[in-house]
């Protein structure tokens, strides 16, 4: 569902011995990497060990990437270089603001756990997006084949997990850069009498209503209950898997009405990005919901709302949108970064 690319462009990493503890935190999980430098221009990053946690099972972050070192010590003998994090939410003193975490994240605490001061802290969809230039786009599942892609226009990744993040690849030389944005947080616009119904009462207990509050795992459990509520009926899901369970196994009609929901919403929004960005370069769907319900979004309303924007049809008409598997991309990304590739972000 997309694997990383052996590609000569992306940022070489230190000479340095030492591998680089990388890290891609979002409000679920907590994707944990040593990442080296490969061994040729043609694969200039190599993972040498990774594993994903539950970040809710954990204390801290801290403790998260202790534990991890300490089980893959014999493959950074001499420590790790440097620590850099891709994480949900950004920098604001000596914390992470993000209410979607399970717990506080102290950079201090993380210094101080690691015993070192280099650490670097990104926004963990700026990771994936600069990542993104090293997937492979014939093993990405295309959802819209739209036109080849443009090299030189913009590339946006964007998806749904705990919250729903974006970021814009913006190619250049000598390197890429990455414009980081909350486009999540954009107003909702209903595109049909259902979705203005769920939009009514979801204001009812929030004074702004985002893309986020539909688009997401708390959102998909949202709009369900939403649905149920439009209909008189009192839900009997209680979590987001349920929900994209039984929607795709069509064993419960709230929660496939809900599904589609989300699906038709998505495909509204990625189009506005699509337009907004100019994004010839194509579009990564990512996060960690969506290859989960990937051949009800393949036979969903996604598309149909991708192009219906009027008189730019034929502009999305070229736009490829692939969907892709997180997996690696966020610890890539967080070891290759360069500081000059950050355009617009908070650290």
């Amino acid at each position: 569902m997309g694997t990383l690319a052996n590609h000569p462009a992306a940022l070489p990493l230190s000479q340095a011995a030492r591998p680089i503890l990388a890290a891609d935190v979002g409000g679920t999980h907590a994707r944990v990497a040593l990442v080296a430098q490969g061994v040729d221009a043609r694969a200039p990053v190599q993972v040498l060990c990774h594993h994903r946690y539950v970040g809710a099972e954990w204390p801290s972050l801290a403790a998260i990437l202790h534990d991890f070192l300490g089980k893959h010590a014999a493959s950074a003998p001499q420590g790790v270089e440097r620590c850099a994090i891709a994480i949900a939410g950004f920098v604001l003193g000596d914390s992470v603001a993000n209410s979607n975490l399970p717990w506080r994240v102290s950079l201090s605490e993380i210094r101080s756990t690691l015993g070192t001061d280099t650490l670097e802290v990104v926004n963990d969809f700026e990771a994936v997006a600069y990542a993104s230039q090293f997937v492979d786009r014939t093993e990405a599942t295309t959802i819209l084949p739209g036109q080849p892609a443009d090299p030189r226009s913009p590339v946006i990744v964007m998806g749904p997990g705990t919250g729903l993040g974006s970021a814009v690849l913006l190619p250049g030389a000598p390197h890429a850069q990455v414009l980081s944005t909350e486009a999540g947080q954009i107003a909702l616009a209903p595109g049909d009498e259902v979705e203005t119904g769920i939009w009514r009462i979801l204001a009812r207990s929030r004074p702004y209503v985002s893309y986020e509050a539909i688009i997401s795992g708390p959102g998909l459990l949202n709009t369900y209950r939403a649905v149920c509520e439009l209909r008189g009926g009192e839900p009997s899901l209680t979590t987001p898997d349920a929900v994209s369970a039984a929607g795709i196994a069509g064993s419960d009609d709230a929660a496939r009405t809900a599904l589609d929901v989300f699906c038709a919403v998505l495909g509204g929004f990625v189009g506005d990005l699509a337009m907004l960005y100019g994004a010839r370069g194509g579009i990564f769907l990512a996060g960690g919901i969506l290859p989960q319900m990937r051949e009800f979004l393949l036979a969903s309303r996604f598309g149909e709302r991708f192009f219906n924007k009027g008189v730019m049809r034929p502009f999305l008409e070229q736009v490829p949108v692939w969907l892709v598997d997180h997996g690696h991309l966020g610890v890539v990304g967080a070891a290759t970064l360069h500081p000059g590739a950050r355009v617009g972000a908070s650290h």
